[in-house]
């Protein structure tokens, strides 16, 4: 009986895939490598898309769209088949604390939501690439479909991925990132292109996604996967942002192209890939060492935003409050919620010191702390 039994693909060491295009079937490639070896998975897998014959613009020439025998299945069922068997083994390739992105159109990306719960990953968020550029609705029967939604999500509920946050609100003029993206399809020089001037790929993504995608969720040196590599543009993005990639792909002429791709990018140094940090990952700095430090000195004082509540500093780092026939005396958090009758308060943002140019949060001294202390 033994001898009847199907081996098992041998699990490769992931170091030799670093940087590198495996040719072949994304479910088989991805079986061959080792348990919990990467960061992240980026997976633009086939749309399905069921087209019932040639589309054409009013002029009656053709609309160059999705018609290759990848994006060709028999069936839902056969879809969703192929989607849980290649989600299952990316759920296996990711770290406890990794996470996934997939894209997609309205034609599959509510079933591989399905999938994607099904399998265990934990939503996150889904994302909202609104085209700004979108192909016109040519036969005028349906809306033009000038959106595509990406679904990110982590391993597990317990994971804790990385998301930078403070680095995508400082690129957003302060503002936090929204779920909703505004990036322009792949046209002109950035559009891969053959010997015969036609487009490489028909889906190819805009690489401004994914250097977004990429500075969200990954640090440097992550590992990225790309079981649906194409053109290469995850392959490029995480060159370029000092990340490391292994893409899957089983078309030769979108390896090759990718291979030329990738190979032009300059990685940028790593001084000019330092980020804003999350305040998750950022060192601890406790109250008491901005008063040890004297930053601010004890008996000073501390004010809400708006002045309309006021706290003195003691020496071990406490606040001081007295209303009347009422003292609080407790921790920066414990004192800002007091005064203003709340469960919970954030001391480091509600409480302020005053400068000649104003009042500034005391998360300013703790941030001056923190800078000194990774150097």
């Amino acid at each position: 009986m033994a001898a009847n039994r199907k081996k098992s693909p041998r699990k490769a060491d992931i170091a030799q895939h670093l940087d590198t295009i495996i040719e072949g079937d994304c479910i088989r490639a991805m079986r061959a490598l080792p348990d919990a070896c990467v960061d992240l998975v980026f997976a633009d897998p086939p749309y399905n898309l069921q087209l019932g014959g040639d589309l054409t613009r009013p002029d009656n020439s053709r609309v160059d769209g999705v018609d290759d025998e990848w994006d060709k299945f028999d069936s839902f069922r056969d879809y969703d088949a192929f989607t849980r068997g290649w989600l299952a083994e990316a759920r296996r390739l990711l770290k406890p604390d990794g996470a996934i992105w997939v894209i997609g159109s309205y034609h599959n990306i509510f079933r591989v939501g399905t999938a994607i719960q099904d399998t265990g990953f934990w939503i996150l968020n889904d994302v909202i690439w609104r085209k700004s550029n979108p192909m016109p609705n040519f036969r005028g029967t349906r809306l033009t479909n000038a959106h595509e939604t990406l679904i990110w999500a982590a391993k597990s509920q317990k994971s804790k991925y990385t998301f930078n946050y403070r680095a995508l609100k400082t690129g957003n003029d302060d503002l936090q990132m929204r779920s909703d993206w505004e990036f322009p399809i792949c046209t002109g020089a950035e559009r891969i292109k053959d010997e015969n001037g036609s487009k490489t790929h028909p889906t190819q993504k805009p690489e401004s996604l994914l250097y977004r995608l990429l500075i969200a969720s990954t640090r440097k040196g992550d590992v990225v996967l790309d079981p649906f590599f194409g053109s290469g543009t995850t392959g490029a993005a995480a060159k370029y942002l000092g990340r490391r990639f292994i893409g899957v792909e089983r078309d030769r002429a979108y390896i090759a192209a990718a291979k030329k791709r990738i190979a032009r990018v300059a990685p940028l140094k790593d001084d000019d890939l330092r980020t804003q940090p999350s305040p998750k990952t950022a060192p601890r700095v406790p109250f008491g060492a901005v008063v040890e430090r004297k930053f601010l000195k004890p008996g000073a004082k501390l004010y809400s935003p708006r002045k309309n509540h006021s706290a003195k500093v003691r020496a071990d780092g406490s606040l001081y409050v007295k209303d009347g026939e009422t003292e609080i005396q407790g921790s920066i958090h414990k004192v800002g919620a007091a005064v203003q009758n709340a469960q919970a308060c954030n001391g480091w943002t509600y409480w302020h010191y005053e400068e000649k140019t104003g009042l500034k949060p005391i998360d300013f001294l703790r941030n001056k702390i923190r800078k000194e202390m990774q150097g």
